[in-house]
């Protein structure tokens, strides 16, 4: 059984930082890429970040690029969402969700790419 779990979220104010965290445990963490989803209410979940099973090839949403930074340690089995310069939109809840296959070269931006995913954690950005 997989597990994902999130750490991280609270409120800030615009022009702040937070870093969220993803802890994952139950697969081989290193053989799967990772992404980042966020939902706000009343909208669909987004695709935020992703990266790959290796680290090596990152991808944001337009919306965050520049601002965010997705990172990963496999030694640790985790992922981590660094969030700069956040505003206002940014306010949702966050989810990590692992691929559903291992070692793939392409980085998907539609949930249903990923199989597993966290609880959520809440990120309220206050203007």
């Amino acid at each position: 059984q997989v597990q994902l779990v999130e750490s991280g979220g609270g409120l800030v104010q615009a022009g702040g930082s937070l870093r969220l965290s993803c802890a994952a445990s139950g697969r081989t963490f290193n053989s799967y890429a990772m992404g980042w989803f966020r939902q706000a209410p009343g909208k669909e979940r987004e695709f935020v970040a992703a990266i790959r099973w290796d680290g090596a090839t990152r991808d944001y949403a337009d919306s965050v690029k520049g601002r965010f930074t997705l990172s990963r340690d496999n030694a640790k089995n985790t992922v981590y969402l660094q969030m700069n310069s956040l505003r206002a939109e940014d306010t949702a809840d966050y989810y990590c969700a692992a691929d559903r296959r291992p070692y793939r070269w392409t980085l998907y931006t539609a949930k249903d790419n990923y199989d597993y995913w966290g609880q959520g954690t809440q990120v309220t950005v206050s203007s």
